[in-house]
C-alpha cells in the first residue's frame, strides 16, 4: 500500500529564490516641486501693510524730528510715539494722509495748554510738530517775546544756560538744502574743561494756566516774532508756538514764510506726542552697527507730556 503523505513528512517546501544582490534599488521617485501660491502671498503681505496702516492711523505712528524749533525739550533725530486718538480722529489722523482734506471730527476733544500735538499746514502735507499755547475761545498776544493770554502775561523765569551737544554730523532735512542744524547757534559755541564742545542756550522756563511748564529758548535773532497783535482763537482751533522761540515757523508766522498763518483748526492736528523712543545724534551710517554708537545717552522713554506745577479748580 502507498504510504499517505501527511503535514509530518511532507517535502519541505523550496525557499524562495533571493533577489539579485547586484540589482539595484529602484531609484525615489522625484519631489514634485511646490507650487508657490503667489495671489495667496500677495494677499497675506497686503493684509499685513493694511494692519500696519490702521494701526498707524487709530492708535499710534512713530514720528521723525527734522527740525530745530522744539529745542530744547526736543532736538533734531529724536525718535517718538504720537498718539491718535486723544483728541479723536480726523482726516489728519490717517497715516502718509490717504484721505482728503476735511473739517470732519469723529469723537471730537481738545488739547491742553502744554501739549506737543503734530499738524499739517493749509498748504502742505507734512506733519509739524508744535506747543499748544491758546485754547478755543482765548485772547493772544506776543510782546518782546512774551505771551499774553486773555490780557495776562504768562510767566517766564529765567534758568541756567542749558549745554546742548554741538553734533556736528547733524543736518536738517525740513529745508529746501540740508544745512547743519546749529548753525545759526554758531556764537553760542563754548569748549568745556573736558575738551567737549557744547551749545550754551539761554532758556527761561514757561507756565501756563493751568500749570503746565517747559522749558524754551529765545535767544532773540528773529525780533519780527516777538511781537505779535492780540488775535482770538475762534471755537474749533488752537494756537500753537515752537519752544525754540526765534526759530520756529508757527502760528505766529505768515502761511507765504512757512508758518501756520493764525491759529489752526482741530480737523489738521493729527495726534499728540507722547514720548521719545530713541535719539540719534547724526554719525550713525546705513549700517545698523553704527547706530549704536550714535545714540544720544538719557532721551530714550522720555516723556513729552508737560510737568504741571498746579491745577486750576
Amino acid at each position: 500500500m502507498s504510504e499517505a503523505v501527511t503535514s509530518e513528512n511532507a517535502p519541505e517546501a523550496m525557499p524562495e529564490t533571493a533577489p539579485d544582490e547586484t540589482t539595484p534599488p529602484p531609484a525615489p521617485a522625484a519631489p514634485q516641486a511646490e507650487v508657490i501660491d503667489w495671489i495667496g502671498e500677495i494677499r497675506g503681505l497686503a493684509l499685513m501693510l493694511l494692519a500696519v496702516l490702521f494701526f498707524h492711523s487709530v492708535v499710534a505712528k512713530p514720528f521723525y524730528i527734522p527740525s530745530i524749533s522744539m529745542m530744547p525739550n526736543l532736538l533734531v533725530g529724536d525718535r517718538l510715539v504720537v498718539s491718535k486718538f486723544p483728541y479723536g480722529w480726523n482726516w489728519a489722523s490717517a497715516s502718509f494722509h490717504v484721505l482728503p482734506r476735511g473739517t470732519w471730527r469723529a469723537l471730537p476733544g481738545t488739547p491742553d495748554y502744554g501739549d506737543i500735538v503734530i499738524v499739517v499746514p493749509r498748504d502742505r502735507t507734512d506733519d509739524l510738530i508744535k506747543r499748544v499755547v491758546a485754547l478755543p475761545g482765548d485772547r493772544i498776544a506776543v510782546v518782546n517775546g512774551q505771551i499774553v493770554l486773555n490780557g495776562k502775561p504768562v510767566p517766564q523765569t529765567i534758568e541756567p544756560n542749558i549745554q546742548l551737544p554741538v553734533d556736528p554730523k547733524l543736518y536738517c532735512t525740513d529745508r529746501k538744502i540740508p544745512k547743519h542744524c546749529y548753525d545759526d547757534f554758531g556764537h553760542y559755541k563754548v569748549r568745556l574743561a573736558s575738551g567737549r564742545e557744547v551749545l550754551e542756550l539761554p532758556t527761561m522756563r514757561e507756565v501756563m494756566p493751568n500749570g503746565a511748564t517747559y522749558q524754551i529758548i529765545k535767544d532773540g535773532s528773529r525780533f519780527d516774532v516777538d511781537n505779535m497783535a492780540e488775535v482770538k482763537v475762534p471755537e474749533g482751533h488752537v494756537f500753537l508756538m515752537g519752544d525754540n522761540r526765534n526759530h520756529s515757523a508757527d502760528s505766529r508766522v505768515p502761511i507765504g514764510e512757512d508758518g501756520l498763518g493764525g491759529p489752526v483748526p482741530l480737523s489738521d492736528v493729527g495726534g499728540r506726542a507722547e514720548f521719545i523712543t530713541f535719539s540719534l545724534d547724526g554719525s550713525q551710517t546705513w549700517n545698523p552697527l553704527s547706530w549704536w554708537n550714535a545714540l544720544r545717552s538719557g532721551r530714550s522713554w522720555t516723556s513729552l507730556r508737560p510737568v504741571h506745577l498746579t491745577k486750576d479748580k
